[in-house]
């Protein structure tokens, strides 16, 4: 039996009269790369809003690993198993590259509120650290302020970041915004390297990321998942072609 990671049942959102999500259903299975695609102001990041308790639902339900997680605060639904970067990067400018890595795995490490602890004494959260600068290939830019790195490194950083309290499930949203076409390579073969073993949802709106980088496909078009399938199907879907990718797919 196919394991789900998760799930989404006739999820709605709205905000007032406005309806953005309207009745989603969704199952991510474990290990699998899921992408989400669908045109501008089709929901993607509202969505994404929902699951990781940013927004709260206003009908329906969502679990993962088949615990609830429906309108958790985000912190908590982080704990449970889920990290997700952003649209917007999301770092500590000031901090160098190796201290935001090391802040991203305090928590998970086990060191709460702790005002004892010399975080440069702590053996094992440094030696984790460097471990996941060499998985973004950040070694050599470890000292460096975060906020002086250049685009592309800033979103490699945040993937660390994300892949640091060491979560089963991970959502990226929109990692390769912005970047040119050699950036957008190395994003992607990063991204293929640091979730191996993991389950990745991801909403990209660059169609050659998509179908190198996912297993599955969903589109979301007004609110609501026409088609999700495996990409070369979700290519060849005369519904996705109208409402969605036109002639990209020729």
């Amino acid at each position: 039996m196919t394991a789900i990671a998760l799930k989404l049942v006739d999820v709605h959102k709205s905000f007032g009269s406005s309806k953005i999500i309207n009745g989603v259903n969704l199952h991510v299975i474990q290990g699998e790369r899921h992408a989400i695609i669908g045109p501008n102001g089709a929901g993607k990041s509202t969505l994404f809003n929902l699951i990781t308790g940013f927004f709260p639902v206003s009908a329906g339900y969502i679990e993962l690993n088949n615990r609830p997680i429906t309108n958790l605060p985000p912190f908590k639904i982080r704990r449970h198993g889920l990290s997700r970067s952003f649209q917007v990067t999301n770092i500590f400018p000031k901090m160098s590259v190796f201290e935001n890595i090391r802040c991203a795995l305090l928590w998970s490490m086990g060191y709460r509120y702790s005002f004892w602890h010399m975080v440069g004494r702590l053996k094992k959260v440094n030696e984790k650290a460097e471990e996941i600068l060499e998985k973004i290939r950040m070694q050599e830019r470890r000292d460096i302020p975060a906020g002086l790195l250049a685009y592309a490194e800033q979103r490699a950083l945040e993937v660390g970041i994300t892949i640091s309290g060491d979560s089963d499930v991970i959502l990226l949203d929109e990692p390769t915004a912005g970047m040119s076409i050699g950036e957008t390579e190395y994003a992607v073969e990063l991204i293929h390297s640091v979730t191996e073993g993991k389950t990745l949802l991801v909403v990209e709106h660059d169609m050659s990321v998509v179908f190198n980088l996912a297993d599955r496909i969903s589109v979301l078009v007004y609110g609501a998942v026409i088609a999700t399938d495996i990409p070369e199907r979700i290519r060849q879907n005369q519904d996705v072609q109208e409402a969605y990718l036109g002639k990209e797919v020729d």
